[in-house]
């Protein structure tokens, strides 16, 4: 009896009787001579209960040999038509799938009679699918998750279906469709349905409350395994019964008995007491703060928890501490001397190496005494190196501008201007760098020296901390647009004023409106400032890109006339004589090589400022 397999379910052995075939030893001994042959040369029975062969020659055994060549051929023709009726086609006989006979036929035929018996049942295959998932119920849409039968894939499963001749002849066999599914698109109903039911896993983890180690016990999370769902689906679309999706719990390696351990024998001991740190340079001692805010637990996703020392957040926590061991690297600096760029050479510095320092420090936390480790002092060089900055190409002075101030240096305006001047004065701005004034100088406040003076405000003048800074702004502005710099940032004033070049000019009001440009050049540039009693200079010291910039002026439009405001005296009240608004077109235009080669516009409109008198109004 033949058991066929399917997967890794056994089909009913087929209970059918089958026909048991004895060998017969051939040719039987001559030696033997028939005891009590029949007359007529017929085959008798032996003693032994044998059968022999009749005594050589005479007619009876012609005949013998010609009834027995007669009968074998005709055997063997009938089990040559019986193999050939057997194995005709493709697929074995007796072969069905979902109720079609598909034994007998080629591999084409037998696909187009299933495809037509596919179609007959759509309705059934179509049906609802209920599927349980977890303690939900529902149904799917079998072609909304990609539910079908492959046709070609069963074919060709039926056709590997194993049967001796007899089972060929006379068997059965219902051969189960393949079906397939989108497994994206089943994954996404069933986590619909699975809706809440699902959990994730609680990792493992323990966390600093000040010096006090909170343990996070880890939980097994709830979910559906996608390829564990669609084989499900897969195989009991077609039972006729609601399928079960099964869920996976999947558990954290690190168990919670583990997580508790690691607070009683790690966590807990590690911040007992200081650890002491000792260098060539000296000695620091790590408290335990600096270990809680650099002892950190992490767990992957297999739920592994695991500990470590953080090297940069135990060097932040050391703080100033490390100063006693480390020396801080020096950049490269360069000034203007008699007129000409100097360079001021880098030092290199001496840093805790912290690559290394974790596990050394790691090793020793859960000891209550000989807590100590030694850390190794690395070079560290400077971020602007000599040979860097020597390699920048700056030689010469490519723009300079300047614009007058009146009021003398005492005046709180004038300070204001000179203070921002000297903060940006020898600043350095490397190839691409975006350099911002008001990143530069921060909140220009009266902590930095920073005076009252007027500024615009709701289209007035009011006093202000860091009023004048514009000034400096514009002539900041202006030496970078005659360097060629590219311009990411500038806003014109509201009003006119004479002092500034039209439209060629920027205010600036912390930390709203700001003023940008970059260094869209292969060489460094250095900003040099340098002021008189009544009047600011910037220039720019780099490498010269253009042969020459230079303004185009459109006329100027649209002009307005100001009118006259009076306002309450007082000491907020201050006075303006006003100006003209209009509209004007500037050109920054450049050369290279003699020639013009681009020109880039900039427009502005210009309010009317009114004629500000402190005082009421004539009757």
């Amino acid at each position: 009896m033949t058991v066929t397999l399917y997967g890794d379910k056994k089909l009913p052995a087929d209970d059918r009787p089958t026909v048991q075939v004895t060998a017969v030893q051939w040719p039987v001994e001559e030696t033997e001579q028939p005891a009590n042959r029949q007359p007529g040369g017929k085959w008798s029975l032996l003693s032994g209960g044998r059968w022999s062969l009749p005594p050589r020659g005479g007619w009876a055994n012609r005949t013998w040999l010609l009834i027995a060549t007669g009968v074998t051929t005709a055997v063997l023709a009938s089990a040559i038509g019986i193999g050939t009726y057997a194995y005709a086609g493709d697929v074995p006989r007796g072969t069905t799938v979902l109720g079609a006979e598909l034994g007998g036929q080629s591999q084409a035929a037998a696909a187009d009679e299933l495809r037509a018996a596919v179609e007959r049942q759509t309705a059934e295959l179509n049906a609802p699918l209920p599927v349980v998932v977890g303690e939900q119920t529902a149904e799917l849409v079998p072609a909304e998750v990609g539910l079908q039968v492959d046709v070609e894939a069963t074919v060709r499963a039926a056709m590997q279906v194993e049967a001796h001749v007899f089972e060929r002849l006379v068997g059965s066999r219902a051969v189960p469709p393949v079906v397939t599914v989108d497994v994206e698109r089943l994954d996404a109903a069933l986590n619909e349905v699975l809706g809440e039911q699902s959990r994730k896993m609680t990792m493992p983890g323990i966390t600093w409350s000040g010096l006090t180690p909170k343990a996070t016990h880890p939980k097994p999370s709830l979910e559906l395994n996608r390829e564990h769902s669609a084989q499900a689906v897969r195989e009991g679309w077609l039972s006729g019964e609601p399928v079960t999706i099964p869920l996976a719990e999947t558990h954290p390696v690190t168990t919670a008995e583990e997580v508790d351990r690691m607070v009683t024998e790690l966590a807990k001991p590690a911040v007992a007491a200081p650890v002491t740190l000792t260098t060539d340079e000296g000695s620091v001692s790590i408290p335990p703060a600096a270990i809680a805010k650099s002892l950190l637990f992490t767990a992957d996703e297999a739920g592994t928890l695991s500990a470590k020392v953080d090297g940069e957040r135990l060097r932040t926590a050391l703080d100033d501490d490390l100063a006693k061991v480390e020396v801080s690297p020096k950049n490269a600096q360069m000034t203007l001397t008699d007129g000409k760029p100097k360079i001021t050479a880098s030092r290199d510095g001496k840093e805790l190496d912290t690559s290394d320092l974790g596990e050394a420090l790691l090793a020793v936390l859960p000891q209550s005494d000989d807590r100590r480790v030694t850390g190794t002092l690395k070079t560290k060089e400077p971020e602007l190196t000599t040979e860097k900055l020597a390699g920048l190409g700056i030689k010469e002075k490519v723009s300079t501008f300047t614009t007058q101030f009146p009021g003398g240096l005492s005046s709180p305006r004038s300070q204001n201007i000179i203070t921002a001047a000297k903060d940006v004065d020898n600043t350095l701005v490397l190839p691409g760098e975006t350099f911002s004034l008001n990143g530069h100088t921060g909140d220009r406040n009266y902590a930095k020296g920073y005076q009252d003076a007027p500024v615009i405000l709701n289209g007035k003048l009011v006093p202000g901390v860091g009023g004048g800074v514009s000034q400096f702004t514009t002539t900041l502005f202006n030496a970078t647009y005659y360097a060629g710099l590219e311009d990411v940032e500038h806003k014109p004033h509201s009003y006119y004023f004479s002092r500034y070049p039209a439209v060629i000019e920027s205010t600036i009001f912390y930390p709203e409106l700001d003023f940008k440009f970059r260094n869209n050049t292969e060489y460094g540039l250095l900003i040099d400032t340098s002021y008189t009693s009544n009047k600011i200079t910037v220039s720019i010291w780099s490498t010269k890109v253009w042969d020459k910039v230079k303004t185009e002026y459109g006329p100027r439009s649209n002009i307005t006339k100001p009118k006259t405001v009076y306002l309450e005296p007082g000491p907020d009240c201050i006075a303006a004589n006003g100006s003209d608004g209009f509209s004007q077109n500037a050109y920054r235009v450049f050369y290279k090589d003699g020639k013009e080669t681009k020109r880039e516009k900039f427009s502005w409109r210009y309010a009317a400022e009114p004629r500000f008198i402190c005082g009421p109004e004539p009757s």
